[in-house]
Protein backbone atom coordinates (compact mmCIF):
# COMPACT_ATOMS: atom_id res chain seq x y z
CA UNK A 1 0.00 0.00 0.00
CA UNK A 2 1.25 3.57 -0.83
CA UNK A 3 1.17 5.30 2.22
CA UNK A 4 -1.66 8.24 2.02
CA UNK A 5 0.63 10.56 3.80
CA UNK A 6 3.79 10.26 1.70
CA UNK A 7 2.44 10.61 -1.64
CA UNK A 8 0.21 13.63 0.15
CA UNK A 9 3.61 15.46 1.07
CA UNK A 10 4.51 14.40 -2.52
CA UNK A 11 2.08 16.46 -3.72
CA UNK A 12 2.36 19.11 -1.38
CA UNK A 13 -1.05 18.30 0.07
CA UNK A 14 -1.34 18.02 3.35
CA UNK A 15 -1.96 14.74 5.72
CA UNK A 16 -5.46 14.48 6.35
CA UNK A 17 -7.55 16.09 4.05
CA UNK A 18 -8.45 13.56 1.53
CA UNK A 19 -5.62 14.26 -1.47
CA UNK A 20 -4.73 12.22 -3.11
CA UNK A 21 -6.79 9.12 -1.92
CA UNK A 22 -5.77 5.96 -0.45
CA UNK A 23 -4.22 4.18 -3.06
CA UNK A 24 -4.16 -0.12 -2.62
CA UNK A 25 -1.55 -1.43 -4.72
CA UNK A 26 -2.03 -4.43 -6.81
CA UNK A 27 0.58 -6.14 -8.37
CA UNK A 28 0.27 -5.52 -12.14
CA UNK A 29 1.63 -7.04 -15.14
CA UNK A 30 5.23 -5.80 -16.12
CA UNK A 31 5.91 -2.00 -14.72
CA UNK A 32 2.25 -1.12 -14.33
CA UNK A 33 1.55 -1.68 -11.07
CA UNK A 34 2.28 2.00 -10.11
CA UNK A 35 -0.05 3.03 -12.82
CA UNK A 36 -2.98 0.33 -12.20
CA UNK A 37 -3.07 1.70 -8.69
CA UNK A 38 -3.82 5.06 -9.84
CA UNK A 39 -5.93 4.69 -12.46
CA UNK A 40 -8.13 2.32 -10.20
CA UNK A 41 -8.24 5.49 -7.58
CA UNK A 42 -10.05 7.40 -10.55
CA UNK A 43 -6.17 9.75 -11.00
CA UNK A 44 -5.49 8.16 -14.75
CA UNK A 45 -4.72 8.59 -17.24
CA UNK A 46 -1.41 8.46 -15.91
CA UNK A 47 1.89 10.29 -17.97
CA UNK A 48 5.50 9.35 -17.13
CA UNK A 49 8.41 11.96 -17.95
CA UNK A 50 11.80 11.44 -18.80
CA UNK A 51 14.85 12.63 -19.83
CA UNK A 52 18.05 11.66 -21.84
CA UNK A 53 21.62 14.11 -22.48
CA UNK A 54 21.89 15.40 -19.07
CA UNK A 55 25.46 14.16 -18.59
CA UNK A 56 26.79 14.65 -22.17
CA UNK A 57 28.95 17.58 -22.79
CA UNK A 58 27.89 17.82 -26.19
CA UNK A 59 24.53 17.92 -27.79
CA UNK A 60 20.88 18.54 -26.57
CA UNK A 61 18.73 17.51 -23.44
CA UNK A 62 16.23 15.50 -25.04
CA UNK A 63 12.64 15.13 -22.73
CA UNK A 64 9.81 13.04 -23.26
CA UNK A 65 6.41 12.32 -21.53
CA UNK A 66 3.95 9.83 -22.45
CA UNK A 67 0.67 8.88 -21.89
CA UNK A 68 -0.35 5.14 -22.31
CA UNK A 69 -3.38 3.24 -22.48
CA UNK A 70 -4.57 1.73 -19.28
CA UNK A 71 -4.96 -1.19 -21.16
CA UNK A 72 -1.39 -3.68 -21.13
CA UNK A 73 -0.55 -4.18 -24.74
CA UNK A 74 1.59 -7.49 -25.32
CA UNK A 75 3.77 -5.62 -27.93
CA UNK A 76 4.77 -2.92 -24.26
CA UNK A 77 6.04 -6.27 -22.29
CA UNK A 78 9.26 -5.39 -23.38
CA UNK A 79 9.44 -1.77 -21.85
CA UNK A 80 12.14 -0.81 -18.98
CA UNK A 81 14.91 1.45 -18.48
CA UNK A 82 16.19 2.46 -21.92
CA UNK A 83 19.67 2.18 -20.65
CA UNK A 84 19.12 -1.55 -19.87
CA UNK A 85 18.02 -2.35 -23.24
CA UNK A 86 20.01 -2.20 -26.58
CA UNK A 87 19.82 0.01 -29.28
CA UNK A 88 18.16 -2.22 -31.62
CA UNK A 89 15.18 -3.15 -29.03
CA UNK A 90 15.07 0.52 -27.90
CA UNK A 91 14.67 1.24 -32.19
CA UNK A 92 12.00 -1.27 -32.57
CA UNK A 93 9.93 -0.38 -29.17
CA UNK A 94 9.53 3.30 -30.29
CA UNK A 95 7.03 2.93 -33.38
CA UNK A 96 5.12 0.91 -30.98
CA UNK A 97 4.90 3.13 -28.60
CA UNK A 98 4.25 6.17 -30.50
CA UNK A 99 1.25 3.88 -32.75
CA UNK A 100 -0.04 3.19 -28.73
CA UNK A 101 0.03 5.63 -26.38
CA UNK A 102 -2.74 7.61 -26.30
CA UNK A 103 -0.21 10.99 -26.34
CA UNK A 104 3.36 11.73 -26.66
CA UNK A 105 5.48 14.61 -26.73
CA UNK A 106 8.99 15.17 -27.22
CA UNK A 107 10.95 18.40 -26.25
CA UNK A 108 14.57 19.51 -27.59
CA UNK A 109 16.33 21.49 -25.21
CA UNK A 110 19.62 22.72 -27.18
CA UNK A 111 22.97 22.87 -25.76
CA UNK A 112 23.05 27.32 -26.20
CA UNK A 113 19.97 26.87 -24.17
CA UNK A 114 21.52 24.80 -21.77
CA UNK A 115 24.37 27.11 -21.26
CA UNK A 116 21.67 29.83 -20.80
CA UNK A 117 20.01 28.37 -18.03
CA UNK A 118 21.53 25.30 -16.35
CA UNK A 119 21.07 21.48 -17.40
CA UNK A 120 18.74 21.66 -13.66
CA UNK A 121 16.45 24.35 -14.89
CA UNK A 122 16.44 22.79 -18.49
CA UNK A 123 15.55 19.46 -17.19
CA UNK A 124 12.70 20.87 -14.93
CA UNK A 125 11.50 23.08 -17.71
CA UNK A 126 12.19 20.67 -20.45
CA UNK A 127 9.32 18.35 -18.35
CA UNK A 128 7.03 21.18 -17.99
CA UNK A 129 7.10 21.36 -21.79
CA UNK A 130 6.83 17.69 -22.65
CA UNK A 131 3.58 17.40 -20.15
CA UNK A 132 1.94 21.15 -21.72
CA UNK A 133 2.60 19.36 -25.21
CA UNK A 134 0.79 16.45 -24.59
CA UNK A 135 -2.70 16.11 -26.97
CA UNK A 136 -4.30 14.59 -23.84
CA UNK A 137 -4.49 16.04 -20.68
CA UNK A 138 -3.26 13.22 -17.95
CA UNK A 139 -5.05 13.16 -15.02
CA UNK A 140 -1.84 11.93 -12.63
CA UNK A 141 2.15 12.83 -14.02
CA UNK A 142 4.92 10.20 -12.92
CA UNK A 143 8.30 11.66 -13.05
CA UNK A 144 11.83 10.06 -13.09
CA UNK A 145 13.61 10.58 -9.46
CA UNK A 146 12.56 13.96 -8.47
CA UNK A 147 9.70 16.67 -7.95
CA UNK A 148 8.59 18.64 -11.04
CA UNK A 149 7.31 22.09 -9.90
CA UNK A 150 4.84 23.95 -11.83
CA UNK A 151 3.51 20.84 -13.21
CA UNK A 152 -0.92 21.46 -13.61
CA UNK A 153 -2.02 18.26 -12.20
CA UNK A 154 -1.40 16.19 -9.44
CA UNK A 155 2.34 14.34 -9.72
CA UNK A 156 5.20 12.15 -7.75
CA UNK A 157 8.53 11.48 -8.63
CA UNK A 158 9.36 7.88 -8.57
CA UNK A 159 13.29 6.97 -7.84
CA UNK A 160 14.16 4.63 -10.39
CA UNK A 161 11.15 5.01 -12.19
CA UNK A 162 12.10 4.65 -16.00
CA UNK A 163 12.55 0.76 -14.23
CA UNK A 164 9.62 0.58 -12.38
CA UNK A 165 6.31 2.38 -14.13
CA UNK A 166 5.78 1.66 -17.32
CA UNK A 167 4.82 5.56 -18.82
CA UNK A 168 8.43 6.49 -17.63
CA UNK A 169 10.39 3.85 -19.03
CA UNK A 170 8.45 4.41 -22.55
CA UNK A 171 9.16 7.79 -21.73
CA UNK A 172 12.67 7.35 -21.29
CA UNK A 173 12.91 5.47 -24.43
CA UNK A 174 11.64 8.12 -26.55
CA UNK A 175 13.92 10.91 -25.15
CA UNK A 176 17.13 8.03 -25.58
CA UNK A 177 15.91 7.08 -29.62
CA UNK A 178 15.38 10.64 -30.59
CA UNK A 179 18.27 12.03 -29.21
CA UNK A 180 20.60 9.24 -30.16
CA UNK A 181 19.33 9.92 -33.71
CA UNK A 182 20.43 13.67 -33.57
CA UNK A 183 23.54 12.49 -32.28
CA UNK A 184 24.26 10.37 -35.47
CA UNK A 185 23.22 13.39 -37.35
CA UNK A 186 25.72 15.41 -35.37
CA UNK A 187 28.33 13.36 -36.59
CA UNK A 188 28.16 13.95 -39.94
CA UNK A 189 27.64 17.53 -39.60
CA UNK A 190 31.02 17.59 -37.00
CA UNK A 191 33.21 14.74 -38.50
CA UNK A 192 35.55 13.74 -36.21
CA UNK A 193 34.32 14.06 -33.04
CA UNK A 194 32.94 10.87 -32.92
CA UNK A 195 29.40 11.84 -31.99
CA UNK A 196 27.64 8.92 -33.53
CA UNK A 197 29.32 6.28 -31.05
CA UNK A 198 29.71 8.41 -27.97
CA UNK A 199 27.05 10.18 -28.63
CA UNK A 200 28.54 13.68 -26.44
CA UNK A 201 30.02 11.62 -23.25
CA UNK A 202 32.99 12.37 -21.80
CA UNK A 203 34.77 9.01 -23.37
CA UNK A 204 38.62 9.05 -23.87
CA UNK A 205 38.11 9.29 -27.88
CA UNK A 206 35.79 12.41 -27.08
CA UNK A 207 38.23 14.27 -24.97
CA UNK A 208 41.12 13.42 -27.24
CA UNK A 209 38.63 15.06 -30.48
CA UNK A 210 37.71 18.13 -27.89
CA UNK A 211 41.58 18.59 -27.21
CA UNK A 212 42.68 18.53 -31.23
CA UNK A 213 39.61 20.19 -32.88
CA UNK A 214 38.40 22.25 -29.89
CA UNK A 215 34.48 23.08 -29.20
CA UNK A 216 31.98 22.71 -32.18
CA UNK A 217 28.61 25.01 -31.59
CA UNK A 218 26.81 21.81 -30.42
CA UNK A 219 29.07 21.95 -27.24
CA UNK A 220 27.84 22.94 -23.78
CA UNK A 221 30.45 25.77 -23.18
CA UNK A 222 29.34 25.86 -19.62
CA UNK A 223 31.01 22.25 -18.59
CA UNK A 224 34.14 22.07 -17.30
CA UNK A 225 36.06 20.12 -19.90
CA UNK A 226 35.06 21.76 -22.71
CA UNK A 227 36.06 25.62 -20.85
CA UNK A 228 39.30 24.19 -20.62
CA UNK A 229 39.60 22.47 -24.05
CA UNK A 230 38.64 26.47 -25.10
CA UNK A 231 41.53 28.19 -23.34
CA UNK A 232 38.95 29.94 -21.02
CA UNK A 233 39.11 30.10 -17.58
CA UNK A 234 38.38 27.20 -15.28
CA UNK A 235 34.92 27.40 -12.57
CA UNK A 236 34.62 26.11 -8.88
CA UNK A 237 32.83 23.39 -8.40
CA UNK A 238 30.90 25.35 -5.51
CA UNK A 239 29.14 27.29 -8.08
CA UNK A 240 26.45 25.37 -8.58
CA UNK A 241 25.19 21.97 -6.93
CA UNK A 242 24.67 19.62 -9.51
CA UNK A 243 28.42 20.20 -11.27
CA UNK A 244 29.19 16.63 -10.30
CA UNK A 245 27.19 15.20 -12.67
CA UNK A 246 29.55 14.15 -15.69
CA UNK A 247 31.85 16.36 -14.51
CA UNK A 248 30.23 19.63 -15.85
CA UNK A 249 30.62 23.42 -14.29
CA UNK A 250 27.92 25.60 -14.86
CA UNK A 251 28.69 29.46 -15.05
CA UNK A 252 26.30 32.25 -16.09
CA UNK A 253 27.44 35.07 -18.47
CA UNK A 254 29.77 32.28 -20.49
CA UNK A 255 32.24 35.08 -22.11
CA UNK A 256 32.19 34.32 -26.24
CA UNK A 257 34.79 32.04 -27.46
CA UNK A 258 36.66 32.66 -31.04
CA UNK A 259 37.60 28.44 -30.72
CA UNK A 260 33.91 27.33 -31.42
CA UNK A 261 33.81 25.70 -35.02
CA UNK A 262 30.70 26.30 -36.98
CA UNK A 263 29.42 23.88 -39.24
CA UNK A 264 31.23 24.54 -42.26
CA UNK A 265 34.11 24.08 -40.86
CA UNK A 266 33.81 20.91 -40.35
CA UNK A 267 31.93 20.39 -43.38
CA UNK A 268 35.30 20.38 -45.09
Amino acid sequence: MVGHDRVARANGATPGNGWPPRVVMRRAGGLRTLEAALIRSGLGPVAGVDEAGRGPCAGPLVVAACLLAPKAYDRLAGLDDSKKLTESVREELYPVITRLALAWKVVVIPAWEIDSIGIHVANIEGMRRAVAGLGQAPGYVLTDGFRVPGIPVPSLPVIGGDATAACIAAASILAKVTRDRMMVELDERFPGYGFAAHKGYNTPEHTAALERLGPSSEHRRSWRNVRLAAGLRPVAAAEYADAELADEVLLEGVEPDSRVATDAAHAR
